[in-house]
């Protein structure tokens, strides 16, 4: 029963895991989509209407254009007057405190107010009347206000108004009926000084010090304040009050006719008859139909993932990590799209739909990033009022996208893919408004500012690289680049340990990577592959020839079964060092398949050599596999034994390195090295070419320099 279970899990676990993982990314999405009914016309303003003459289906009302809401909410603000209240306690307050502090005042300056009393005036009342003055001046000041304006209105002029609430009541009163703080102030000041100088009509320093003295300022309190409550009540009253509509269609009615020019009345129309249509069809009665049509489009769209993957990309079928990343990030995707939905006035075009093509390119190839862009931005397009400029504008920049950072080895690509794609935004969207409208003066300026926005956020492709590489196993050119780099730590030990081996890897390296290029395999893979593949040859440096000192082989006091292990055993040792420093699965499999299971021939057919009537146990000298399962390994394998064995030719010349390579790879055909991997006869030739090719150049023959011959000496 358990063998049963087993077997039956095995089977049919992953197929499960698979089509429910589709399934359930088919319902969310179908979740996020708008739940309303489709309107079945798309039109352009300014361009023909090519569908049939339009009859109106039902009464429905012509809405305002949000610029024309807008418009009318601006001229409210404009002309709408603010509301502040009186308090009417502060001016008995003010006027009681200042009879109380002005004999204090004049008690404690007397000696200097007795020399301005004498110059100005002989009467024993003269400081009584200059403080009567003052307190008359405030009551009377009160009484007509000091008012304190709010930030928005600093700028206004005497003529503007504003509502006054006194008790119950609220009536309107221009700024020039009231006093401003500096006006209170210079009014009392000024009122002083005229009773100070009545008789003599002259001032000097000693009334201005006077002035100062009593510190008016402190006596000056605004009565009169902004009803912040008050007029928030009031704005939004006016708000509501703004009607929506303009006008109204009735049933029946000819809206346009097939081939007319659609102009902006017709666009207000048509996108009033719009939006009656989707609320009307979107009715409870309705609305089970409208969820069953949605689930039907996501799930064809998501069927249609299914088979290109199955069909094409086998390789990303099989594996589940690498179908729970497409489908995770074409979610991500929608999900920052129905935002829409969230906020109304969400820009939309902020969104960067480019990020989801640059990541699957990375990881994938350009046409599985293709085909997953298109398909996110046609279910991404449903949130959207004008699908088809979204799907315009979005189609090329993607395609952009993918051109510019083919490769992305550099943060550099990454800034400048985000200014192509900014660029590509701008100049679609350009042409587009211009065939629509056919005039310069009516493209939204605002769309440029939200392409570039776009372009900034595509610079979170960076981090959001390492993250997926992180969460699914992946590897980006960016990571490879810097695992190739020879400062790398492992590099660095392996350098010092092991000279002659990260000499070798380094050429192998160079080989691997040209084949690549040829082959259309990655080539930063390969390489990075190329310099650890060896790594395990660090544990015993000595055991390999291009590591030994001259004269000096430690094999010479083992036995061949002995000697064989341990270098078999290099692959052990690199896949346990790669694992301690945590190096890439990928990195890893070059470890393990560099040999396949190949033998060690040399310890091999020495013991057949000198034991000729012993049979030898094959698997002691057979290295433990796999063999190549990926183009990348199967390169690999070929360029590590021809880089290995050029070093024992005895002749560099073109006869013997064809012959070398010819014989190393057709070795490894015979042995069914390259059966699990997906290379063909035909590329393996072309790979043997470009070995071929860049050994010649790297032993090719060079010309004896001549030597000068003595002359001779003359008798």
């Amino acid at each position: 029963m358990l063998d049963r279970f087993k077997n039956f899990k095995s089977k049919y676990y992953q197929p499960g895991l698979r089509i429910f993982l589709f399934l359930i990314t088919t319902l969310i999405i179908t979740y996020l989509l708008p739940k309303t009914g489709k309107f079945a016309y798309e039109y352009v303003n300014g361009t023909p209407w090519k569908h049939q003459t339009l009859i109106a289906p039902f009464d429905f009302p012509i809405y305002k254009t949000q610029a024309e809401l807008t418009s009318e909410s601006d001229s409210l603000l404009h002309h709408f007057r603010p509301y502040f209240n009186r308090d009417t306690a502060i001016k008995q307050k003010i006027t009681e405190q200042f009879a109380k502090d002005y004999p204090s005042i004049v008690e404690k300056n007397k000696a200097d107010f007795r020399q301005l009393n004498r110059k100005y005036s002989k009467d024993t009342t003269y400081f009584d009347q200059i403080g009567h003055t003052i307190s008359e001046q405030l009551k009377q000041i009160y009484s007509q206000g000091i008012i304190v304006l709010p930030e928005q209105y600093l700028s206004a002029t005497e003529t503007f108004e504003l509502m006054l609430i006194e008790g119950a009541f609220a009536e309107p009163y221009a700024l020039s009926e009231l006093y401003l703080q500096t006006q209170a102030y210079q009014r009392i000041s000024t009122s002083v000084i005229k009773t100070m100088v009545k008789d003599s009509g002259s001032i000097d320093k000693g009334i201005t010090e006077f002035i100062t003295e009593l510190q008016l300022n402190n006596y000056i309190d605004p009565n009169i304040r902004y009803d912040e409550a008050r007029n928030i009540t009031e704005l939004d009253n006016l708000q509501k009050n703004i009607s929506l509509t303009s006008g109204r269609v009735l049933a029946g009615q000819r809206i346009i006719d097939q081939g007319g020019i659609v102009d902006k009345a017709t666009v207000k129309v048509l996108d009033s008859l719009r939006r009656n249509y989707e609320s009307k069809i979107s009715s409870t009665s309705n609305y089970y139909f409208i969820l069953g049509g949605q689930f039907l489009i996501v799930f064809l769209l998501f069927v249609t993932i299914y088979l290109f993957l199955y069909f094409f990309r086998r390789d990303v079928f099989q594996s589940i990590s690498s179908v729970s990343f497409i489908l995770l990030i074409t979610l991500l995707m929608t999900l920052l799209a129905s935002l829409e939905q969230i906020f109304p006035h969400f820009p939309f075009y902020i969104i960067p739909f480019a990020i989801l093509p640059i990541i699957i390119r990375t990881f994938f190839d350009s046409r599985l990033a293709f085909f997953m862009y298109v398909i996110t931005i046609l279910i991404s397009a449903f949130f959207t009022e004008n699908s088809f400029e979204f799907v315009f504008l979005q189609i090329p920049a993607g395609l952009i996208a993918m051109f510019s950072l083919f490769r992305m080895v550099r943060r550099s690509h990454i800034v400048r893919a985000a200014m192509l794609i900014i660029l590509t935004y701008s100049l679609f969207y350009t042409s587009l408004s211009l065939w629509r409208e056919g005039n310069i003066n009516t493209i939204n300026v605002s769309m440029y500012a939200y392409f570039g926005a776009n372009g900034i956020m595509l610079l979170m492709v960076y981090p959001l690289i390492w993250i997926f590489e992180r969460m699914f196993g992946f590897l980006s050119d960016v990571t490879l680049v810097e695992l190739s780099d020879t400062n790398h730590p492992i590099l660095r030990k392996m350098a010092e340990a092991t000279p002659g081996t990260f000499q070798h890897s380094i050429q192998v390296g160079n080989l691997a990577q040209e084949v690549a290029y040829k082959l259309g395999a990655n080539p930063a893979l390969v390489r990075a592959g190329a310099m650890y593949h060896d790594i395990g040859k660090m544990a015993s440096p000595m055991f390999f020839t291009e590591n030994q000192a001259q004269g000096l082989n430690p094999h010479s006091e083992l036995s061949y079964e002995d000697s064989a292990k341990v270098v078999i055993n290099h692959i052990d040792n690199g896949v346990k060092m790669a694992l301690k420093h945590k190096l890439p699965r990928q990195i890893i499999d070059f470890i393990t398949t560099h040999q396949g299971t190949t033998k060690t021939w040399y310890f091999y057919n020495s013991f057949i050599n000198k034991n000729p009537d012993q049979e030898p146990d094959v698997s002691i000298f057979t290295y433990p596999g796999p063999t190549p399962f990926t183009l990348e390994t199967a390169i690999l394998m070929m360029a590590d034994s021809i880089e290995a064995a050029s070093r024992s030719l005895k002749k560099y010349n073109d006869d013997e390195i064809d012959k070398l390579v010819e014989k190393i790879v057709n070795k490894q055909v015979d042995e069914d090295q390259f059966i699990n991997a997906p290379i063909t006869f035909r590329q393996i030739t072309e790979a043997k070419e470009v070995f071929k090719t860049k050994l010649k150049n790297i032993y090719h023959a060079r010309v004896e320099y001549p030597s000068i011959k003595k002359k001779k000496k003359q008798k």
